[in-house]
This record gives structure tokens, sequence and C-alpha cells, in this order.
């Protein structure tokens, strides 16, 4: 037939099955993209899209991309928190680095960011697992102090009685009577990155990046009952919808039920 019209294959084959698979293709990307509230880039859409039967290169996933105007919050402007004081305690770094093949509950990290709450500004606590980067514990507040991160331990599930290793960096909020007396009454040793050194606490700082980029930056809540209401829905949706990197493109819900 091509012979016949003098045409070229190439073209008949673009025609006949080049468009169709390519709208569906789009739709699918845009959906995934959409779903993962604007986050994931092509390497995560492509493992999705993998999970679906459907084979792409990152390569075309990023033409679409473009194409759609699909453009990731990780390739937006990125702000960075500047820590004037911190804790001077004489704590150990327990921890030491060593933050892979972790048990359940044996170490749990903790970091605080800021939001824009009508204009002025608000903070959130998050406590994480190291075993598998859940969210465990949250909340939020006017004040960036050692009340908010209490309030985070009040809505931690499982019990804290199962908690070995509460790991941080040096900032004050960390460092109050009643943290030091709950960790006390629960049994859980306390270990500090030594000053001035991120690495420390790296898991840490680069799961908070994401928890900034993804939930805090960008967004303008317009009153502390929205930002509670929202918080609520993001740590359901980073816990059992969100697949992670780190833990082989699983949520963190699944990557601990496999790990059992």
């Amino acid at each position: 037939m091509c012979k016949i019209l003098k045409i070229s294959r190439t073209v008949y084959y673009y025609e006949s099955t080049g468009r169709e698979g390519n709208s569906d293709l789009k739709n699918a990307i845009i959906k995934i993209f959409e779903d993962s509230r604007n986050n994931y880039g092509t390497r995560k859409i492509k493992v999705m899209l993998k999970n679906m039967g459907i084979i792409a290169s990152r390569r075309k996933i990023s033409k679409i991309m473009a194409k759609y105007n699909l453009i990731s919050n990780y390739t937006k402007k990125q702000y960075k928190i500047h820590k004037v004081t911190c804790n001077n305690e004489k704590v150990e770094n327990v921890v030491n680095r060593e933050f892979n093949n972790r048990e359940i509950l044996e170490v749990i990290v903790s970091d605080l960011t800021y939001v824009n709450v009508a204009g002025l500004w608000n903070y959130i606590c998050f406590i994480l697992d190291l075993h598998d980067r859940r969210i465990i514990g949250y909340s939020a507040g006017r004040k960036k102090d050692a009340e908010l991160v209490y309030k985070a331990f009040t809505t931690v599930n499982p019990g804290l009685n199962k908690i070995q290793i509460f790991h941080t960096d040096r900032g004050n909020e960390f460092k109050n009577k009643i943290i030091d007396e709950l960790l006390k009454a629960f049994n859980i040793k306390r270990s500090l990155s030594k000053k001035g050194c991120p690495y420390d606490n790296a898991v840490a700082e680069a799961t908070f990046k994401i928890l900034k980029t993804e939930f805090a930056f960008y967004r303008r809540f317009t009153s502390f009952e929205e930002l509670e209401r929202e918080l609520f829905d993001y740590v359901n949706w980073y816990n059992n919808v969100k697949i992670h990197g780190s833990l082989n493109y699983l949520t963190p819900v699944a990557y601990k039920q496999v790990s059992i």
C-alpha cells in the first residue's frame, strides 16, 4: 500500500498508531503528575507508567511534560532557612551517620519549617521513622518552640514506648524541660548532630527539603484551620500514596509491610 501510494512507511506507522499511542501516554503522564501534586519528575513518572504497563523513556516523558508545561515543584526556586541559635548541650551523636537498615522505631528524626498563614509565619513539625521514612507524628503552631515539638510527639502512632533514639540537629526548639521529661519518661535516648554539621542529620535534611518543597513553599494558607486540615491530608498522602526512590519506589506504608 505504501509503494502504490508512494508514501513513507514511517509516515504510515505514525498516522496509524503513533497519535493514538501518544495520546494515551500523554493522558497517563498528566494524570500521574497531577496525582503527585505536581511533585513527580521523569524518573518517578517512568516508574508509575511501568506499574501501569506503559513503557516510555525519560526523554519522551520529558518532552511531553515540557509540551504541556508540567513543571515539578523541584524545578522552582528554593528557599533556605538560616538558623541563628543552636543547642550547646553535651549530647553525643549516637546515630553517627548510620541511617540505613534501622529497625522500626529504632531511630526517629525531627525538624521544623515555616509556612505562610494569612501573611504571617506559622510553623510545622514532623517526626519521621528512619526505617521507612514514614511520618509518625506532626503538628502545626504559631510559634517555633519546644511546645510545637511536644505537640508532634503527642500524635505519634504507635506508642512512644517503642522508640529507642530521638535524633535531631541542635536547634533550641528541641531542648526544653518538657521534651527532656518526655524522653526520660519513655526511656528514649537522645542523639544530637555536631554543631554546624548537616551531614550528621543528612536523611532528615534531605527528607525535610522534600516536605518544604511539596507542602510549605509556594503556598499561602488563609487560616490556621486550613493549615491543619491540609497538613493532615498531606501526611496521609505522603505515607500512603507517594512513592520514594530511597524505598525502591514504594510508599512508606508499603515498605513497612514488606519489611516486617
